[in-house]
């Protein structure tokens, strides 16, 4: 079950794969990825959070978030930086490179994917890479973001197999062929590729580990979050989510907070307001719809509910205003739904 709430927010944060980059490296090379602001108005206009990739086809470099430690990359291994903060991939850990002009990111999205790029540094190839960027919405609830690290390393460099190692020969067929439809193979190849790291992560969190991802993991939490996902809008009490996750009542409200963050009912009612901001950025349903798609009794206690937790009405959420978004209340009273 915990895997299903793992799907469902997926799809309720709207991932997609965006922009591919086929990278050859010749020694010494360094290529640099500026901040999200220059990046996402020109690869996905709307979107707003940006996750970049970079996974090692052959041979070998390091991967650096600007003022962070560098990781050594081998072949069969992706990196992936979950705030796409602006990061450094080189043939050495030192080398330092210029952030790119907005021609080259102009050029790349006026084109047809894959767009390759050489980093001709005059000595022999060290690497090629397949790096691309993947966007979702983080606004105004995405607790997938909230627990994961910077930086993401998975595969293993002395083997190809399991899916990092199908994706690394699909990506590099699709690279070489260019045939047709292959765009949107290698845009939803990125999307499981990061599901994949998801799960590698998941799996690899310590014990003591807390946040969303570590309630998944656990049994219990797992079942109460993939319950809430599932019929977010049923009427749940943490008596009944209890219930139904083998828990006593006070066992399920002292674990639910201490590891994911937050009381059962409050996480209900941040994931009703996230189904509420995608069902109204969609613009297919009227504001009465969308209340009583999330449980909400009436209009009127869903638009307070709503503009409490998120600072903006759900009309003006519509229209795709997001001023305010994030500046009201994280509390949003369940009892007038």
């Amino acid at each position: 079950m915990a895997g299903d709430a793992l799907s469902d927010l997926l799809k309720t944060v709207r991932l997609t794969g965006a922009t591919f980059f086929d990278i050859e490296g010749h020694d010494p090379w360094a290529v640099h990825s500026p901040a999200p602001a220059s990046i996402l108005p020109k690869v996905l206009p709307g979107a707003d959070h940006l996750i970049s990739y970079h996974v090692v086809t052959a041979g070998h470099c390091f991967a650096r978030i600007i003022g962070d430690e560098p990781i050594p990359m081998e072949a069969g291994e992706v990196v992936v930086f979950t705030r796409s903060d602006p990061h450094i991939m080189s043939s050495h850990p030192d080398l330092r490179a210029d952030p790119p002009t907005t021609d080259v990111l102009d050029i790349a999205t006026a084109g047809r994917m894959p767009f390759y790029i050489n980093c001709a540094g005059g000595g022999s190839r060290s690497v090629r890479l397949v790096c691309g960027y993947l966007a979702c919405d983080a606004l105004p609830f995405n607790p997938l973001l909230e627990a994961l690290p910077p930086a993401i390393k998975a595969g293993d460099a002395r083997s190809d197999g399991g899916w990092l190692g199908q994706f690394i020969r699909l990506a590099v067929s699709e690279v070489a062929e260019k045939r047709a439809g292959s765009e949107t193979v290698l845009t939803k190849l990125s999307e499981l590729m990061f599901v994949d790291v998801l799960r590698r992560y998941v799996e690899s969190l310590p014990p003591q580990q807390t946040g969303w991802l570590a309630g998944l993991r656990d049994p219990h939490l797992g079942k109460a979050l993939a319950l809430i996902h599932d019929r977010p809008a049923y009427n749940w009490t943490v008596e009944a989510l209890a219930r139904e996750s083998a828990l006593s009542r006070t066992v399920l409200a002292e674990r639910f907070t201490k590891i994911v963050g937050m009381p059962p009912m409050h996480y209900l009612a941040k994931w009703r307001m996230q189904i509420a901001s995608q069902l109204l950025s969609a613009g297919n349903s009227n504001v009465a719809s969308v209340a009583a798609e999330i449980g909400y009794e009436s209009e009127a206690a869903f638009s307070r509910a709503f503009k409490k937790m998120i600072g903006v009405p759900p009309s003006a959420w519509r229209l795709g205003v997001r001023t305010g978004a994030g500046s009201g209340s994280d509390e949003a009273s369940e009892t007038e739904g």
